[in-house]
């Protein structure tokens, strides 16, 4: 979004504002170039009576850091997507009068972005399935008016990702060009029952398939290398592992998701944008009790992507690759449907909205 501003509005100044004690303060400042500024914020679902009143008072003091920062960096309009950070933010804008736009990537949204989508100038969304979660029309960027409607854009998604470059990019990372190429990725924590169903089928995986491991940093790494240094050398040399891919790395997210031929991977908001621009056919794992179970049947619907269970994964992974590895039209019919899925237009489209209530 900040690339697609510049682009649009080259004399635009932009700021990032997250929690104090998130992960994204130290993403932004490496992997960005935007000034970041922290607001305090809280949890308030699901939390006794004590926690509540303390999470209360950090929130009306993150209102308050939030007016000031308003009050001190003057912007014409906020974006968020959704998250605590968003509320004390998108209060402090209300009370400022500052237009402000929530992004809903998921279909179904948060506690924090039903909140905001009250009293937020505009709302956007990835596809239109998410309005009706948001009591909210559907439309087209153009021809979005006012609260009442919800502007479907897609979802954004860095220009590195481009499926036109796969097979310089697979030459680039020393890919056997014959052999397919499974992504396996959890997220930046990773995903353990994803990373233990690879570990227990991986001698099969790799006779199959060479494999690309982005198994998280929350400590797995350890004992899957381990498990990879009992299998032969012709198998070892098809497994690669990553616990994380920075967006500045030698190599980077960007690259393993247009170099594979297929993932396994969980069904958090971003498989929404960056699967379909990648025209990476997938098996999705959801966590349900997130709502990833409605982004994935999103594209199982759309012939893009098969379910799993996640308390059965082990059992299914094996067989679910097996069947889509096992007909040649399988994995390019699924290219093509995650292709249709693309909105590559998303961030131009979100950021002229959001120049056009800045100057409205």
């Amino acid at each position: 979004m900040a690339a697609a501003l510049k682009q649009t509005l080259p004399e635009s100044r932009l700021a990032y504002v997250g929690s104090p004690d998130g992960m994204e303060g130290d993403m932004v400042r490496r992997e960005g170039h935007l000034p970041f500024h922290a607001v305090d914020t809280a949890a308030i679902k699901g939390r006794g009576p004590l926690a509540l009143l303390r999470n209360m008072v950090r929130l009306v003091r993150g209102v308050a850091q939030a007016v000031q920062l308003i009050r001190q960096t003057r912007p014409a309009a906020i974006f968020g997507t959704g998250g605590y950070v968003c509320v004390p933010v998108f209060v402090a804008a209300w009370l400022c009068r500052i237009p402000s736009a929530i992004y809903l990537p998921d279909v179904v949204p948060g506690l924090a972005v039903r909140a905001i989508a009250r009293i937020a100038t505009l709302t956007v969304t990835s596809i239109a399935d998410a309005a009706p979660f948001l009591h909210k029309h559907a439309v087209d960027p153009a021809q979005w008016q006012d609260s009442t409607q919800v502007a479907v854009t897609g979802y954004p998604v860095r220009a590195q990702i481009d499926p036109a470059q796969r097979a310089e990019t697979r030459a680039r990372l020393g890919i056997e060009p014959h052999v397919p190429v499974l992504l396996v990725y959890g997220g930046s924590r990773g995903a353990r029952s994803i990373n233990t169903a690879v570990a227990t089928h991986l001698a099969e995986l790799l006779t199959l398939m060479q494999v690309i491991h982005v198994c998280g940093r929350e400590g797995d790494e350890s004992w899957l290398r381990t498990a990879v240094e009992a299998l032969p050398d012709t198998l070892r040399a098809r497994y690669r592992l990553y616990p994380y891919l920075a967006a500045d790395g030698e190599v980077t997210m960007s690259d393993v998701l247009v170099a594979a031929d297929l993932t396994v991977c969980r069904s958090g908001a971003s498989v929404l944008g960056e699967l379909p621009a990648a025209e990476l056919p997938a098996v999705l794992v959801p966590l349900s009790f997130v709502h990833q179970d409605e982004n994935a049947d999103y594209l199982v619907r759309h012939g893009a992507a098969v379910k799993l269970v996640n308390e059965t994964l082990a059992h299914e992974l094996m067989p679910a690759i097996r069947q889509l590895l096992a007909d040649a039209t399988t994995l390019p019919a699924m290219r093509s449907a995650m292709r249709q899925c693309a909105r590559p237009t998303a961030a131009s489209e979100m950021a002229d909205l959001l120049i056009r209530i800045g100057r409205r």
